[in-house]
């Protein structure tokens, strides 16, 4: 593939032709002579990462010429349904799709050593780590895999996309558990936004060490979506690890806000076509916890939300413990064998917690209030919630409500990361 990095000549972004363009220029020495690809975007949870459309190019572009599969790197999410499907993908027929499990749809292709881990995580992590992709990443058969999706501030591996979408999209139960766990270890807080970190030194380690015999490459995106419409602001294409520094230099600028004073209230809008279990809504407190201040509050709308975790296992571990602290989980999990084998779970757990230091209600219509209560958040009706804070009325950013009360308001907290500048040092 011809490689480079790409931005947008306008603050609006790339048009579709423009992204069209650049996509055949990269394939143009050897679009002929691919006999089988493999397509890795991400599920309907990264909608807004422009990957659906630029799949959609890739399909058109070699439909006809070879076989194309299509394999979302859905990590532990559910699969992607027919209607998201067509939302995201288009015309592109849903049978290409082939669902990942990461339970059992994974080989192990191995290790990155206990002494790298406890020499990367600053000795607060020395067991070793398996490392497991879907097989179909194995098959011989394919001369091209392109790994599609968006740069963009993550609470486990500082800024997602590259091998992420490898080892945790497509990965197994192994490294989906211990990366997360790692993260978790070393701090959420010290890790978002950033490139270097524990969590991408072991991808990286595992990238060099175990998957430089296969046909990959990375088309990587950096987009915002004022108003629900995406802006494409980069396209870095190659697999050589400058072209994500690239994007991850270019997603510091577009999705990390740094702000002069902290959130006493922030409220977060769950779009309900996207977020449908707490898993994922949660974005909503990993992306404000570093701007929120000290006894101040997240008001999470989340109207589509009817479920804790996206695995049925995972959901009962949550409805079981719930968002109880980092302290208390890292208790649990000593003493819990169900939680040793999920740490995925653990993990999210301390993510998803305020810790005493801020709370976070949760505004549901298809969870109960003892649902709800149960995982340890407060809970407030949805349509009582959008009477005070209604998403039609509120605008991005700080809003005076009519009693005078001031709230800083996000409508889609998975486009970027807000920090208190002062909680936030460098941006490597």
């Amino acid at each position: 593939m011809q490689k480079g990095s790409y931005y947008a000549p306008r603050e609006t972004g790339f048009t579709d032709a423009e992204i069209r363009g650049y996509l055949e220029e990269a394939l143009s020495d050897e679009i002929g002579k691919l006999r089988k690809v493999l397509i890795l975007p991400p599920d309907y949870t990264r909608f807004h990462s422009n990957a659906g459309k630029i799949t959609q190019h890739l399909w058109h572009m070699l439909e006809g010429r070879c076989e194309v599969d299509i394999l979302p790197a859905l990590g532990s999410h559910v699969p992607v349904s027919r209607d998201e499907w067509e939302a995201m993908f288009g015309d592109i027929p849903y049978e290409k799709m082939i669902v990942h499990n990461w339970r059992t749809d994974v080989e192990c292709i191995g290790v990155v050593p206990g002494e790298y881990v406890q020499e990367i995580s600053e000795g607060l992590v020395s067991d070793p780590i398996q490392v497991e992709v879907n097989r179909h990443l194995l098959d011989p058969e394919y001369d091209l895999i392109l790994s599609v999706g968006q740069v963009v501030p993550h609470e486990v591996v500082g800024m997602a996309n590259r091998n992420k979408n490898i080892f945790v999209g497509c990965g197994g139960a192994s490294m989906i558990n211990s990366s997360h766990m790692l993260g978790a270890f070393y701090g959420l807080e010290r890790i978002m936004g950033k490139d270097h970190t524990p969590v991408r030194d072991v991808f990286d380690y595992a990238e060099e060490h175990f998957l430089q015999n296969i046909p990959l490459q990375y088309i990587l995106t950096v987009t915002t979506a004022p108003g629900g419409e995406i802006q494409h602001h980069g396209l870095f294409i190659g697999r050589d690890r400058r072209y994500f520094e690239d994007a991850v230099a270019l997603a510091q600028q577009k999705n990390l806000t740094l702000m002069d004073r902290p959130f006493q209230k922030v409220v977060v809008m769950l779009d309900e076509k996207e977020f449908k279990s707490t898993w994922l809504g949660n974005k909503s407190v990993y992306r404000t916890r570093m701007a929120i201040a000290d006894g101040g509050e997240l008001i999470v709308l989340a109207p589509g939300v009817d479920k804790f975790g996206e695995d049925a296992e995972i959901d009962a571990l949550l409805r079981k413990y719930g968002y109880c602290g980092r302290e208390n989980v890292l208790r649990l999990v000593k003493e819990r064998a169900d939680l040793r084998a999920n740490l995925s779970a653990a993990a999210h757990m301390i993510h998803g917690s305020g810790d005493g230091r801020f709370s976070i209600t949760y505004c549901t219509r298809l969870l109960s209030e003892a649902e709800v209560r149960g995982v340890h958040y407060n809970y407030m009706p949805y349509d009582e919630a959008v009477k005070r804070y209604d998403p039609h009325v509120l605008r991005d950013g700080w809003n005076t409500l009519p009693d005078g009360e001031e709230i800083f308001y996000i409508s889609n907290p998975a486009l970027g990361l807000w920090a208190d500048k002062r909680k936030f040092a460098g941006r490597d």
